[in-house]
């Protein structure tokens, strides 16, 4: 088992791949969309992109060096793709952190 360090580090790049997913759905799609901005989406996705796959990485590890089963990892890939999800799983995340 792993220090609290990389659990520590997951609940960060979730809580911030879901502000990121926010910022697009909310704020990048309608610039692109009703101001013919479509920089806004192509900057703000790249960023969720690379924080999603950040994500997933550690979802793997935190699923591997803790011993999370298979139900914990969809619950928690199922809140990545769901606005809000991420940052709702944060207080749940957080109680399991406080547990190791």
């Amino acid at each position: 088992m792993e220090s609290k360090k990389t659990f520590s580090t997951f609940r960060k790049i979730a809580f911030f791949e879901g502000l990121s997913f926010l910022a697009l759905l909310f704020i990048a799609m309608p610039l692109k969309y009703l101001m013919d901005m479509p920089l806004a989406v192509r900057i703000m996705g790249s960023i969720h992109g690379a924080l999603f796959v950040a994500f997933v990485i550690y979802l793997y590890l935190v699923y591997n060096d803790y011993g999370k089963n298979t139900k914990w990892m969809i619950k928690a890939f199922v809140a990545s793709v769901i606005p809000f999800g991420t940052i709702i799983m944060d207080k749940e995340w957080k109680q399991e952190e406080l547990a190791i």
